[in-house]
């Protein structure tokens, strides 16, 4: 059941270990690095929560997520056989966006099927188990350019504008390795049938509060996007405000289909589903924004601050800085290690002293690694640093998921699994409008300062933590 998050989590590892080494290799500025990295995250908030709408509600007789996991890796594999090759860095920013919307229409039922087929009591241990495969995933994705070169002797060197055969062949394999895991789970997992949650008489979304709320947002929305179009600010918040302009929209919507009597709604369920996310969700909100805004700081500036700090380069294109981004895969893999390993502690820690303390615990080590990330005496001391951030990562991809299945109704995992990755993609839509500037204006274009940052923010989050209730609320 868990086994096809091996293959999915390769899909990102690779990602985000590479990406930006693609952008630079094809020209890009490290000023503009974030607003090219968010083309793939926005695809995020647009595709999980249809995805798990309509997964939730599928009546094929695939099943209901089935259909959407091997669609989703077809998809993908071929994203992952495009990206290395794209000539121009507008083409692979095109492919960025294939990649990251395909491996999330996966990504949803992957995850739903935990909590389709387990108890309440063992969807903790479920998504430990998951976090398990993942980090098993990205420990060798986050690895296997280093280990072609240095095992294989495959090419690390590359011609001007042009990535090394290492990494074109990393993006191969894992194609590759990614259909064998979908079609693994796909195969094999049982699916539970459908239990659709339906909305009571005395539930109807069509109050003046509801109205009010949607109202509130869509009117935010508006707002930021004309302001985004008369300043000239960043296109990211035109689609900051574009995403909440929807968003609020959509809760007017359903509000007034509701009291016009609509017992179906569609897709616009998303808008009401929003609306009443219970609060456990919406406490969890503020602790990912934290968190994800640490997260897409250190996937984007810590090839260049390692690179610059210790390998005393800031040039793409030298060994020097090549040497560096591969380093920075072998302590991705390393953190990854530690998240697989970690997660299947969590479970026991969670019992003895609560999901919360776990998480808030978890989440400090991780802001004293990317703390260690800018302030290690050397290069070889970043695997400490690398250790805490693995911490983090195994409880951020477990217990969150946890607290949310466990917080909402049967019928609509899928849904809200898709509409918490709103709150992971958000923050790197801030992340993306300010972090450039900052570089660029604040930080005299050196990137370590940013890593700093994410460590305030990942300390942040721990506090956050500790107020989402205990309960199901």
């Amino acid at each position: 059941m868990c086994f096809a998050l091996f293959g999915i989590q390769i899909v990102w590892a690779l990602q985000n270990a590479n990406t930006t080494r693609i952008f630079q290799t094809l020209g890009a500025d490290v000023a503009a690095l974030p607003a090219l990295w968010i083309a793939g995250p926005i695809t995020g908030l647009v595709v999980q929560p249809i995805v798990g709408h309509l997964s939730d509600r599928s009546r094929s007789r695939f099943g209901r997520r089935r259909p959407f996991l091997i669609a989703g890796g077809l998809l993908t594999a071929l994203a992952l056989l495009i990206m290395p090759n794209a000539a121009t860095l507008w083409a692979s920013v095109a492919a960025l966006w294939l990649l990251t919307a395909s491996n999330n229409i996966s990504m949803d039922p992957a995850r739903a099927l935990v909590a389709d087929n387990l108890p309440e009591a063992q969807r903790a241990r479920g998504y430990a188990i998951q976090v398990f495969f993942i980090g098993a995933g990205a420990v060798f994705a986050s690895s296997l350019p280093w280990m072609l070169v240095n095992w294989f002797g495959v090419s690390g060197a590359a011609e001007p504008g042009a990535l090394p055969a290492a990494v074109r062949y990393a993006f191969y394999i894992g194609s590759a390795c990614l259909l064998l895991s979908v079609f693994w789970t796909a195969a094999l997992t049982h699916e539970q049938p459908a239990r659709v949650a339906m909305v009571s008489h005395g539930d109807r979304f069509d109050s003046p509060a509801d109205r009010a709320s949607g109202r509130l947002l869509a009117l935010a929305g508006a707002g930021l996007l004309l302001a985004a179009v008369l300043f000239r600010w960043r296109w990211e918040v035109l689609v900051l405000g574009a995403s909440a302009l929807m968003i609020g929209a959509g809760q007017l919507a359903a509000a007034w289909r509701r009291g016009r009597g609509a017992d179906a709604l569609g897709l616009l369920q998303i808008g009401e589903d929003y609306a009443r996310m219970p609060v456990a969700l919406k406490r969890l909100a503020l602790v990912q924004f934290f968190t994800w805004f640490a997260l897409f700081t250190l996937w984007i500036y810590a090839a260049p601050t390692v690179a610059s700090r210790y390998f005393g380069s800031n040039d793409p294109a030298s060994a020097a800085y090549s040497a560096a981004a591969d380093w920075v895969g072998v302590l991705f893999a390393a953190y990854n290690g530690v998240a697989a390993i970690g997660a299947l502690a969590l479970p026991a820690l969670a019992a003895r002293i609560g999901e919360r303390a776990t998480y808030a615990l978890c989440l400090l080590c991780g802001a004293a690694g990317m703390a260690g990330f800018v302030f290690a005496s050397g290069p070889a001391w970043l695997w400490i640093a690398a250790v805490g951030i693995g911490i983090a990562w195994a409880a951020i991809l477990s217990l969150p998921y946890a607290i949310i299945v466990n917080a909402v109704p049967a019928g609509k995992v899928g849904v809200y699994l898709g509409i918490h990755n709103i709150f992971l993609v958000v923050p790197q839509l801030v992340a993306a409008i300010c972090l450039g500037g900052a570089v660029q204006h604040l930080f005299g274009g050196q990137p370590a300062p940013a890593l700093a940052l994410a460590a305030l923010f990942l300390g942040a989050a721990a506090l956050a933590a500790l107020a989402i209730p205990a309960s199901r609320s």
